[in-house]
């Protein structure tokens, strides 16, 4: 395995949609944990607009009680858990762009999922040595859109150059984050954001993560 960590060039990559599609786990988790409270759940076209966002925020926007939602948030995570690692699988090209990106960039996982699940999950996939660090939800007070998530992964690396640091993400709360925090970023139109999102928060959009992994390759001349 390939590691550059005297390397200046810094590649901080989403999740979902960035480089996992973890997609039909998250719905069914969704309607799992509607029916637990007997509940009809809502549409899975109205739970994919939303995914990307913490989970409360979801349940919140998809019109759970204040009260209530702290309690539907842990049933989803009890029903997440059986099945993240079966149903979880590499995006098209995802696996070979970090390979890529580990032999010219120090990396690192910036996410609104829990960072515990995260981590369990990457590291079954086999490429949780690739990164130097990962920011999940309960490691910040604020989750993107704001910068603190990414903040947070630069002070634990260590970085003070942010002219040769990078997000890469399928969203526009990874390029407003990205923005915020004053790093380059990069959008995928791999994942749950739309084209039209994207172009309003970054004017770098590639279809994959590779190609962006390629992109930043091309741009620091290697």
């Amino acid at each position: 395995m390939t590691k550059n960590n005297t390397n200046k060039t810094i590649i901080l990559f989403d999740l979902d949609g960035t480089l996992l599609d973890s997609t039909e786990a998250i719905l069914l988790c969704f309607e799992d944990s509607y029916k637990d409270f007997g509940e009809v759940s809502p549409a899975r076209e109205n739970i994919k607009s939303l995914i990307g966002h913490p989970l409360d925020y979801m349940y919140k926007h998809l019109g759970v009680g204040e009260d209530k939602i702290w309690d539907y948030v842990d049933r989803y995570k009890f029903h997440y858990r059986k099945r993240s690692r079966s149903m979880t699988h590499f995006l098209p090209n995802a696996k070979e762009a970090i390979v890529e990106a580990s032999k010219f960039a120090r990396l690192g996982v910036v996410t609104t999922k829990t960072g515990t699940y995260s981590r369990e999950l990457l590291i079954h996939m086999g490429v949780m040595d690739y990164f130097e660090v990962l920011i999940g939800r309960e490691d910040v007070e604020h989750p993107k859109p704001h910068p603190e998530p990414i903040l947070k992964a630069l002070y634990k690396m260590n970085v003070n150059n942010l002219n040769f640091t990078w997000m890469i993400g399928d969203t526009s709360l990874d390029m407003f984050s990205a923005k915020d925090a004053g790093i380059n970023s990069i959008g995928v139109s791999c994942g749950y954001g739309t084209k039209e999102e994207l172009e309003k928060s970054t004017n770098i959009i590639k279809n994959d993560t590779k190609s962006a992994v390629i992109y930043i390759k091309k741009i620091i001349k290697l």
